[in-house]
C-alpha cells in the first residue's frame, strides 16, 4: 500500500492495519467547505444527491378550540415544526397545516354557553382563556336535560347554516386562530393552512355516498354507519363512520381523522408525502383512516404516514396544570429569567426577556428531543433548565461564548489563511466531527427522528468546549491564532445551522 495526498502514513500491526489522514488536507477541505457552504453545509453533501425532491403536506399541533391545550399539542407542534424545517432545508417544497377541532356537539354546547356566560370583550382579548371558562361552565350544567336540548338546537342551526348561529361560531374560531398564530409567533412556528372538522361536513356527505355506493358502508342494529375493517368480513375490526342521530354526518375525531380531509388535500395539492403528527394513542385511527382510503381504491395511501410520539409526564407550570400553550412558554421565560439573573457571569444582555425565551425554548426542545420520539417521558423543569450537561441551555451557552470569540477578535472576513497549523488533537477531533454532519442529517431524513441532530450538536458543544480552553487564540501568534479562530466559526456556524432545524433560535449572549 502506497501513501498518497490523502493517506499519509501506513503501518500494520497485530491483525489490523491504520491509516494517518494527511491533518493539513483534513483541516482545509472541512472548513473551506464549512465555511464555503454556510448555512447549506451538510445539505449539499452527495449523500443526498440521489433523493428526489418532494412536495410534502405536513399537519401537525391541531388544537380544539376551547379545550384544554394538552401537552399533547405542545409535543405535536415542535416535532412537526422539526419535520417541516429538515424538508425544506433539503429543498423540498413544504405545507404547513393545522388541522383545527372547530366542530362537533361541544359547539353546541359552547354556543349555549356563551349566550349565558359569555362577554364579548373577553371574547376579543383573550378568547382562549375565555371560551374554555365558559366551556367548564356549561359542561357542568350539562347534566341538565334542558341544556342538552339547547345545545342540540344551537348546533342543528349550526349545521342548517343559520346566519346568527354560524356568525357567532365565526367569531369563536376568527379570534382564537388570531389568538394563535400570536402564540406560535412567540415558538418560532408558522402554518401556511388553518383547516379544521368545519371545512369538511359537506363532503363528509359525499364520501358517506362514495362508502355506500363502493358497499363499503353497512348499519348496526343501532342505526350506526360503520365500514368492516376484518379480514374475514365478520365485523371483528371496523370503525365507526356516522352516528345514529344523525348528527354531524363526519368521521366522529375519535374513529379517525377525516377521510373527506385526507382526499381533499390530495387532490388540492397532489403531494407526494402527506405526513400526520400525533400522540401514539391516535394510531389506531390513522391505520383504520389509511385501511378505509385503500379500501375505496386511493393508492395514493401509500404515501401517507403517521409520525406518532410518547405522552410527556409532569409537565405543570407553579400555577398549577398547564391549561394553554401560553402557559408553558410564559413559565419557560419566567424560569429562565430567574436562572439568568441567580448567575453571577451573565452580562447586561439587551433584551433579557426575549433571550430567556429563547434559550428556554431550547431546554424544552432538547429534553424532548433526546430520546426517540415514540417514547413517553417524565418532563423535569430542573433537569431542563441545567447549564452544563446535555441541555439546549448548554447549546446556547456554547453558541454565545463562540459568537463572542469571534467579536472580541474581529469578525472580519477570514481570508488566506495557514489552517495546516491546526495539529492538535483538540482540533482534529473538532474537524472530524464536523465532517460527519451530513450524515446525521441524512438519518434524521430518513427516520424523521430528532435525536440523531440533538446529540451530534451535544458532542460537537463539548467538543469545542474542550478545544476552547486548549486552543487560545489571544495570545498565539497571528497565523495560529487565525486558524484557531476559523475552526471555532466553523463549529459556530454548524450549531447555529442543526439548532434552527430543531426550532432553536441561537442567542448570541447569554
Amino acid at each position: 500500500l502506497k501513501c498518497d495526498a490523502v493517506v499519509s502514513e501506513i503501518s500494520a500491526g497485530p491483525g489490523t492495519v491504520n491509516f494517518t489522514i494527511n491533518r493539513e488536507l483534513l483541516a482545509k477541505t472541512v472548513l473551506q467547505q464549512v465555511l464555503k457552504d454556510g448555512s447549506e453545509y451538510g445539505v449539499k453533501s452527495e449523500l443526498f444527491s440521489t433523493v428526489p425532491k418532494q412536495k410534502a403536506v405536513i399537519e401537525f399541533s391541531s388544537p380544539n378550540i376551547a379545550k384544554k391545550f394538552h401537552i399533547g399539542h405542545l409535543r405535536s407542534t415542535i416535532v412537526g415544526n422539526f419535520i417541516a424545517n429538515l424538508k425544506v432545508a433539503l429543498g423540498h417544497e413544504v405545507i404547513r397545516m393545522n388541522y383545527l377541532g372547530d366542530w362537533g356537539m361541544q359547539f353546541g354546547l359552547l354556543g349555549v354557553g356563551f349566550q349565558l356566560f359569555g362577554n364579548k370583550e373577553k371574547l376579543k382579548t383573550s378568547p382562549l382563556q375565555h371560551l374554555f371558562e365558559v366551556y367548564v361552565q356549561i359542561n357542568k350544567a350539562a347534566e341538565d336535560e334542558n341544556t342538552k336540548k339547547l345545545a342540540k338546537d344551537f348546533f342543528r342551526k349550526l349545521e342548517e347554516h343559520d346566519e346568527q348561529t354560524l356568525s357567532l361560531w365565526k367569531q369563536f374560531r376568527d379570534f382564537s386562530i388570531d389568538e394563535y398564530i400570536r402564540i406560535y409567533k412567540r415558538l418560532g412556528v408558522h402554518f401556511d393552512e388553518y383547516s379544521g372538522e368545519s371545512f369538511y361536513q359537506e363532503k363528509s356527505k359525499e364520501v358517506l355516498k362514495m362508502l355506500e355506493n363502493k358497499g363499503l358502508l353497512q348499519k348496526t342494529i343501532k342505526g350506526t354507519g360503520v365500514v368492516d375493517l376484518s379480514e374475514k368480513k365478520d365485523l371483528s375490526l371496523f370503525s365507526t363512520v356516522m352516528r345514529s342521530d344523525g348528527t354531524s354526518l363526519y368521521i366522529t375525531r375519535q374513529v379517525s381523522p377525516y377521510l373527506a380531509a385526507a382526499i381533499d388535500r390530495m387532490n388540492k395539492h397532489n403531494c407526494d408525502t402527506m405526513i400526520y403528527v400525533t400522540d401514539k394513542s391516535q394510531n389506531n385511527h390513522f391505520q383504520h383512516l389509511f385501511q378505509i382510503l385503500k379500501l375505496m381504491g386511493y393508492d395514493w395511501v401509500e404515501r401517507c404516514q403517521h409520525v406518532s410520539f410518547g405522552l410527556v409526564q409532569g409537565m405543570k407550570t407553579r400555577r398549577g396544570e398547564v391549561i394553554f400553550l401560553e402557559d408553558v412558554l410564559n413559565e419557560v421565560r419566567s424560569r429562565m429569567l430567574q436562572n439568568m439573573a441567580s448567575t453571577k457571569t451573565t452580562k447586561e444582555i439587551e433584551d433579557p426577556m426575549e433571550t430567556a425565551e429563547k434559550v428556554g425554548l431550547a431546554a424544552l426542545i432538547i429534553q424532548d428531543f433526546r430520546g426517540l420520539l415514540s417514547s413517553d417521558y417524565q418532563f423535569s423543569w430542573d433537569r431542563a433548565f441545567q447549564s452544563r450537561g446535555d441541555t439546549g441551555v448548554f447549546l446556547q451557552y456554547t453558541h454565545a461564548r463562540l459568537h463572542s470569540l469571534e467579536q472580541m477578535h474581529g469578525n472580519e472576513q477570514l481570508t488566506d489563511i495557514n489552517v495546516a497549523c491546526l495539529q492538535e488533537p483538540d482540533a482534529i477531533s473538532v474537524l472530524q466531527h464536523l465532517l460527519r454532519y451530513d450524515e446525521v442529517l441524512y438519518r434524521s431524513s430518513q427516520d424523521l427522528q430528532p435525536k440523531h441532530i440533538v446529540s451530534y450538536l451535544l458532542t460537537l458543544s463539548h467538543l469545542a468546549a474542550v478545544a476552547h480552553k486548549t486552543l487560545t487564540v489571544k495570545d498565539s501568534a497571528p497565523e495560529l491564532a487565525q486558524a484557531r479562530l476559523c475552526l471555532f466559526q466553523a463549529a459556530r456556524s454548524v450549531l447555529a445551522n442543526g439548532m434552527k432545524l430543531l426550532g432553536i433560535t441561537p442567542v448570541t449572549q447569554m
